[in-house]
């Protein structure tokens, strides 16, 4: 589970593309640390911990963690998910080399940030996280227009297989909203707050890194055993 990753110190790299509150260019960033866990609380234990178990993907034994902190409403995340995401799939995850977890940032200059990630957290109760992440991207451009979204996060949850009785009760009794609050309370903390953000090996990085960027930082991590 999530709560499970141990994290190093990481160290700031070079901006890219990212979304903040303040602006849509990401601010000059500095040395943090994120904390040990990035797992939620909640009084709900079992839906965290099935949260928390959804929104990883890849091998148990990878010997490299790579966190995605990021807004579903984000252009910028979309750019890179749309861009990046399905080459790391193929060549780092599929091969065994990486484990990807994602965290929530949703961002206050996005209306439908929040609802978006609750949306997907309850997805990832029922282990269709990644599909419904996938789902919310290739969307973005209608939902995020649109002043209330619910109906079609629930037409995108049944889409990708989430059985829609407890989909729906866990979107209406807000069940996961205490896990993204506690992801985005968390790397506030660690001083993130631009979306997306990397943390690969002892790097972190911000910004939708094109392609051969990403593909050098984490074959840098990977050559040196972090």
């Amino acid at each position: 589970m999530l709560a499970s990753i141990a994290l190093r110190t990481f160290l700031a790299a070079a901006a890219l593309a990212a979304c903040s509150n303040a602006t849509e260019r990401p601010p000059t960033s500095s040395g943090t640390a994120l904390p040990t866990s990035v797992a939620a609380t909640t009084d709900t234990a079992s839906i965290a911990t099935r949260a928390d178990r959804g929104r990883i993907r890849g091998d148990s034994a990878a010997p490299l963690w790579v966190v995605i902190v990021s807004d579903f409403q984000c252009p910028y995340c979309r750019q890179w998910h749309d861009e990046v995401y399905p080459s790391i799939v193929r060549e780092y995850v599929d091969t065994r080399k990486v484990r990807l977890a994602y965290v929530n940032l949703p961002l206050s200059s996005h209306q439908h940030a929040q609802e978006s990630a609750e949306a997907a957290m309850c997805a990832a109760v029922q282990g269709r996280f990644w599909e419904m992440h996938d789902a919310l991207f290739r969307t973005q451009d209608r939902w995020a227009r649109i002043g209330a979204p619910r109906a079609l996060f629930d037409s995108l949850a049944a889409s990708v297989g989430v059985d829609g009785a407890p989909y729906r009760a866990c979107v209406e009794s807000n069940a996961t909203r205490p896990i993204v609050l506690e992801d985005a309370q968390r790397v506030a903390d660690a001083g993130v707050s631009v979306t997306p953000t990397f943390f690969i090996g002892s790097e972190r990085i911000e910004g939708a890194m094109p392609l051969p960027d990403f593909r050098a930082a984490l074959d840098r991590a990977l050559a040196g055993g972090r």
